[in-house]
């Protein structure tokens, strides 16, 4: 029986020592990353990136889009190893759902045409974060795109106004987002130049005797940035869930630059979230 018991012990002891050796990331397995000092290397992410930790002082970096991280290895004259290889350290990048690690190496010994220009952070660099993240930007992207597939014969809500036809295609939702598929039709010969779009919930009817109560609303994210546009001009805005009453509108104002200064009003009613599809 103390034979049997010393076993169990003796394995169960295994198992912790294999479990806390198994828990850490060494440096020998990360990937690596050639730098050099003749121009800048552009680390490309699949999802935004929300944090960095470049390892020297010797490379500096910045985010010139959301998911892209440039990185620029500048030459110090007091650094004699400047002129070969050399290892600078570990870079991190932490994106919505992962973390992913690189052990970074500066370089003047290889030929410039067999160094990197850019580098793709793939599924295999990665590991999962646990945060709580509702949805990533990616899969975001994927269902606002999937609504652009979609036809309607007719809008759900549409309104004219300056020669601007608005439309509301469709409307969907993905856990506590919403998901507004609007369409701007340009039917006068000056193309509309957008200046801001603005959400409000708004009362439905306004008289002169009571105060308009107006609450303004930001959006989350969306499809494509704003843009002036001759004829046609679709998009995919997204909101965090509203609840607002029947005597409620969600108002969806578009302007324009001025000086024209044209401007559009789409009302959105709220039984139009209530019907709105989910992915």
């Amino acid at each position: 029986m103390k034979t049997l018991i010393l076993i169990l012990s003796l394995l169960f002891a295994a198992l912790q020592l294999q479990a806390q050796q198994h828990a850490g990331i060494y440096r020998d397995q990360l990937p690596d990353i050639i730098i050099d000092s003749n121009s800048s290397l552009h680390i490309i992410s699949p999802e935004p990136i929300r944090y960095v930790d470049v390892p020297s002082h010797s490379v500096i970096g910045d985010l010139p889009e959301e998911n892209v991280l440039r990185l620029k290895w500048v030459t110090d004259s007091n650094d004699h190893n400047s002129e070969r290889n050399s290892y600078l350290g570990i870079i991190t990048v932490i994106g919505e759902s992962y973390i992913a690690q690189f052990q970074l190496h500066r370089s003047a010994g290889i030929s410039y045409s067999s160094l990197p220009a850019s580098f793709n952070i793939l599924p295999e660099h990665t590991r999962s974060l646990e945060i709580p993240v509702e949805i990533t930007t990616p899969q975001l992207r994927s269902h606002a795109l999937s609504m652009l597939a979609l036809r309607n014969a007719y809008p759900v809500r549409k309104t004219e106004n300056y020669g601007i036809r608005a439309e509301l295609n469709n409307v969907y939702t993905v856990g506590d987002l919403v998901l507004l598929d609007i369409t701007y039709h340009n039917g006068s010969n000056l193309s509309f130049d957008i200046d801001e779009m603005r959400y409000k919930i708004e009362d439905r009817k306004v008289t002169k005797a009571t105060n308009v109560q107006s609450v303004e609303i930001k959006p989350v994210w969306q499809l494509y940035p704003h843009a002036a546009f001759k004829r046609t001009y679709r998009n995919i805005y997204v909101l965090k869930k509203i609840t607002f009453p029947a005597s409620k509108i969600l108002s969806v104002e578009l302007s324009e630059k001025q000086i024209s200064g044209r401007t559009i009003t789409l009302k959105i009613k709220y039984k139009d979230v209530l019907k709105a599809d989910r992915f």
